[in-house]
């Protein structure tokens, strides 16, 4: 079994399903010490010729097999294989839905979690607690609890049974499983450390592993497969060496309870071999006792494994607690208000930022204004600043009390999801999903229709490139979109984020991967179908922005200037070198 804050509630929760498979499990203990009744009756009666029940001697003949041991046996046998149904599917079937529920849990938890939670924990680690973690905990539930009431209840039966026989042998049958049991104890200890490990590592292969495939075309294209494999057989190794150093200790577990276990047998038939002998113990009951041994062999290696089970559980549970326990950066402060509509007006005023982990300001003295229905372009050199911007607007991160407007409300008081619903970002990684690119391009909105998704795959200028597909809208894109180009990705994007029609609508970079003459045909687009609501636009050419209401120059984290093109390369020296140097770019290619 396992216990802790997120598990404990489930027993609770489910304990009339636990409580009906701990009674049939119990019924089931109770029938099966009947069976070595039966062996004392067959082999007393063969010996004698008579058998004594309750004070009265029966004779050993036909009536006697058939009433007192053939028809028990039945009714026995039919009993045990109904109540081990009842059992499992109580337990088993308790557990899996504990695993279930804690699945569902935490895959909500991890969607309010911040990015800054993902930049530290790798996509592999979070996947081995979804799996073989879960797997665990679904294990000790079902598997642990069956083992500890089958422990308790046969033991504390066939106990009761042994004494009635004999106290002295059942005395120094148990000698040897008191002196398993405070080994397990220890090694237990042990083997939760050596899980830890072995989870840990496991956790640094599955993250490499899933890099590897996400990365195997730059891999693949700098030759670097030799490399990697070295690399994996490296953290394969290590994988191997916890993992059997785990084994070892495991087996040296049930090594140790196979020795106490044959210990017990040598002293029965030794010592009770000896009581036939001086008369003091008949030959049937021997059988009898050595029947009852015999029943709580298996809840003594249950105790072993029970033991190997909970260190394995406590650490998983260990984890699991770790991303559960983890708190979201980012969340609404209790001065948020309820908000209807937002219409796109976006003002920084003296805004500072630092990245939460970072020891410098990326964005220092940011001021400016963004009027409702305007088309903003936002420019700069690599690493300026361009996407924090917008970033912040979207409440990827926190921002300062006072320091950035929404409708001239402050973002910190306007509740995140509303936020977020009126607005619409294509990010500079355009990940589209294993799925069809109708699907894709409709997962911005709840219900749309196939017209709709083709009038916002013909905005962003990718319609022509779709039905050129066999299957059409109905293509399955490979892993993250991988059976299309970079431009085609970028303009799947694009359209799925025009299908929001959201107030706000934020593209950074997204039209990097395409022509000049189809980025024309976008950004016109654009113009012409989000009249009235607010479009930013960050780029690295100067050609995206040039004919946009307002132009950002962002330089090292501060703003530079702010204006149209044409005012820009009045004022702006830096941002006329840029225009300078583009243009000079652009006549060498040709």
């Amino acid at each position: 079994m396992v216990f802790g804050k997120y598990v404990n509630k489930y027993y609770l929760k489910h304990i009339f399903a636990l409580l009906l498979g701990v009674i049939a499990l119990v019924s089931v203990d109770y029938f099966q010490l009947k069976i070595p009744e039966f062996y004392n009756y067959v082999v007393t009666g063969l010996n004698g010729g008579v058998v004594t029940i309750g004070g009265q001697e029966l004779a050993f003949d036909l009536d006697f097999l058939l009433d007192r041991i053939c028809a028990p046996m039945i009714v026995t046998i039919l009993v045990m294989a109904a109540g081990r149904f009842l059992w499992r599917i109580c337990m088993f079937g308790t557990a899996i839905k504990v695993e279930t529920d804690l699945r569902e849990r935490m895959f909500d938890h991890c969607k309010d979690l911040s990015q800054q939670y993902y930049q530290v924990n790798k996509v592999g680690n979070m996947m081995s607690l979804f799996t073989n973690d879960l797997s665990t905990i679904n294990e000790c539930f079902g598997d642990g609890t069956l083992m500890l009431v089958d422990a308790l209840a046969l033991t504390g039966l066939a106990i009761y049974k042994m004494q009635r026989l004999d106290p002295m042998l059942t005395v120094l049958a148990f000698i040897p499983m008191i002196l398993l049991f405070a080994v397990g104890s220890f090694v237990g200890k042990y083997m939760t450390k050596k899980w830890e490990e072995r989870q840990e590592k496991f956790s640094q292969l599955s993250d490499f592993s899933q890099e590897n495939f996400s990365g195997i075309a730059v891999i693949k294209a700098f030759v670097k497969e030799f490399k990697e494999l070295w690399a994996f057989k490296r953290l394969n190794k290590e994988n191997e060496r916890v993992n059997i150093e785990f084994t070892r200790i495991s087996t040296l577990l049930h090594i140790s309870v196979t020795f106490f276990v044959n210990s017990v047998i040598c002293i029965i038939l030794g010592y009770g071999g000896y009581l036939v002998y001086k008369g003091n113990f008949q030959v049937g009951q021997l059988i009898e006792f050595y029947g009852y041994f015999t029943s709580i062999v298996w809840p003594v290696m249950a105790l072993s494994m029970l033991i190997d089970m909970t260190s394995r559980g406590k650490a998983s549970l260990k984890r699991i607690s770790e991303l559960l326990d983890a708190k979201p950066d980012v969340f609404d402060g209790n001065e948020v208000e309820s908000v209807e509509y937002i219409r796109g007006d976006i003002e920084f005023k003296n805004l500072d930022f630092a990245y939460p982990d970072g020891d410098y300001s990326v964005l220092e003295n940011i001021n400016f204004k963004i009027n409702a229905g305007e088309n903003v372009g936002i420019i700069g050199k690599t690493g300026s600043g361009k996407t924090t911007i917008v970033d912040l607007i979207l409440r990827v991160y926190n921002v300062p009390d006072g320091t950035l407007f929404i409708d001239g409300r402050d973002v910190n008081t306007i509740p995140i999801k509303t936020l977020r619903d009126f607005c619409a970002y294509v990010p500079q990684d355009n990940f589209l999903f294993s799925d069809t690119i109708e699907n894709n391009i409709a997962f911005s909105r709840d219900a749309s229709t196939s017209d709709e998704v083709i009038r916002a795959a013909k905005l962003s200028d990718v319609h022509e490139n779709i039905v050129e597909f066999p299957e059409k809208y109905a293509t399955i894109l490979g892993e993250r979109g991988v059976t299309v180009s970079g431009g085609q990705k970028q303009r799947i994007s694009i359209a799925r984020a025009l299908m929001k029609e959201a107030s706000i609508l934020i593209l950074d970079d997204s039209v990097s991967a395409v022509d000049t003459k189809t980025e024309k045909v976008i950004i016109d687009n654009l113009r012409e179908n989000r009249r009235g609501r607010t479009t930013i636009l960050i780029a690295h050419r100067i050609s995206t922005v040039e004919k946009m209401d307002k132009i950002i120059f962002v330089d090292d984290g501060k703003i530079k200037d702010v204006g149209t093109h044409n005012e820009l390369i009045e004022r702006c020296s830096d941002y006329k070198i840029m225009v300078e140097l583009q243009k000079l770019e652009e006549e060498k290619g040709a």
